[in-house]
């Protein structure tokens, strides 16, 4: 059993507290809460950037995700309750209702969700301006999804396909295996468009490369339509969505990562998901393939 005992640590100089460090979230790998903080702590210099002024949705396991990966967990968009007070917020305003959710712009708040085990952290497109309005999207995404049936590989085939298209658009494109099943691609926008604009966009190319491939792509949202192909879910570039954030753990049997790649390993017939030793390991060798894109960012929102 995991000890209860509390202990206060100093982040980056901020306080905070940590209990059951010993607990084990990941059954599978034996995989422990200080496990999970060890690598938050080390990934942070890659991670905050994807993440920095961008509203962060959290998807928690308390009592960790399962042998089989179906343990409990919810949702959290709203702060809640006993956030520390140096955690920076920003207010969305929703059909009925207001929500403050946190910014993880730096260690100590990756720090504090890693002890609230929210091991998924989702966040939009768009980031923050500085008065807390919301900015136009600086960064598009496909989240390729693989039907029943349809092998890692040949989601890879597509991501190609789709980086044809988009490198003759003149966008810098970035893979990222998800840490589930699919891939995401990220390519850097200049911020001159809205998420509509960008939402629209991204439909359409997913409904061309459907008419060129009908045989291997779906664009439909409908799930009865998606076995044997990979769906391009477009979608995640509208304002109100989120998509799991890169170098963020995913709530699966093992501890796998949303990781950047290379294209060079996209096109590996042995390519497979990556779990967190396997991201730092890179990391330290190789650095953040998707830093281009949070470069272009950060001078897109600094230039708005």
């Amino acid at each position: 059993m995991a000890s209860s005992t509390r202990q206060t640590v100093e982040v980056d100089g901020r306080q905070l507290q940590l209990s059951n460090l010993d607990k084990v979230l990941y059954p599978s790998t034996g995989t422990t809460k200080r496990d999970i903080l060890d690598y938050l702590s080390e990934i942070a210099p890659v991670m905050i950037p994807h993440c920095r002024d961008r509203a962060a949705t959290r998807k928690r396991w308390p009592d960790g995700v399962g042998e089989d990966g179906s343990g409990q967990k919810f949702f959290q968009k709203d702060i809640g309750e006993g956030a520390p007070d140096w955690v920076r917020l920003r207010s969305i305003r929703h059909a009925d209702h207001v929500n403050q959710y946190p910014l993880v712009n730096d260690r100590a708040t990756l720090t504090w969700l890693g002890q609230l085990a929210a091991l998924e952290i989702h966040v939009p497109q768009w980031r923050f301006g500085p008065r807390g309005g919301q900015k136009n999207p600086d960064r598009l995404v496909l989240d390729l999804d693989p039907g029943d049936g349809v092998t890692m590989r040949e989601c890879a085939d597509v991501a190609r396909l789709a980086h044809g298209i988009l490198r003759d658009m003149g966008l810098t494109v970035v893979p990222v295996t998800s840490g589930s099943t699919g891939i995401h691609l990220y390519a850097a926008l200049d911020g001159s468009q809205t998420s509509q604009q960008v939402s629209d966009a991204a439909h359409e190319l997913a409904r061309s490369l459907e008419a060129d491939y009908p045989d291997q792509i779906v664009s439909s949202m409908t799930r009865s339509a998606r076995a044997g192909k990979v769906f391009i879910d477009w979608s995640q570039n509208n304002a109100s969505k989120t998509t799991v954030a890169p170098y963020s753990l995913r709530g699966r049997p093992h501890p796998t990562v949303a990781a950047p790649r290379t294209w060079h390993e996209l096109a590996s017939p042995h390519l497979t998901q990556l779990d967190y030793r396997d991201v730092l390991t890179r990391v330290k060798r190789r650095g953040d393939p998707l830093s281009e894109i949070a470069e272009s960012a950060e001078t897109t929102t600094r230039g708005s």
